[in-house]
């Protein structure tokens, strides 16, 4: 019964959100409704606000220069799940290289 309900409320605030522009908001509600067991089409948002928390570290890792192996060693992964997120970031973000990635997560505010 919670999880309809947690269904119900998600959906009606990325709606929401979509319709405001509200990107970084957007692409949490999107996360959080996925984490529920639902699957979200793709809501037209793009870049460093379209990542999910552990894509974002892994992105500005990758374009510090840190190897597969080193990100994984930080994050306590293994070198095969940080090559899985690099691969669905790069499309998010519109990157075709590592290097690119710096370019692209230039917008993102500092910690």
């Amino acid at each position: 019964m919670a999880t309809t309900e947690a269904h119900t409320q998600l959906a009606d605030a990325l709606d929401t959100f979509e319709r405001l522009g509200a990107r970084p908001w957007t692409a949490r509600a999107g996360n959080e409704l996925r984490a529920t067991g639902l699957s979200v089409g793709a809501s037209g948002v793009t870049g460093p606000a379209s990542l999910t928390p552990q894509q974002g570290e892994i992105a500005l890792l990758a374009a510090a220069g840190l190897t597969n192996k080193q990100i994984a060693e930080r994050l306590f992964l293994s070198p095969r799940t940080v090559a899985a997120h690099l691969r669905r970031l790069f499309p998010k973000l519109g990157a075709a290289s590592r290097a690119a990635l710096r370019d692209a997560l230039a917008d993102l505010p500092p910690d």
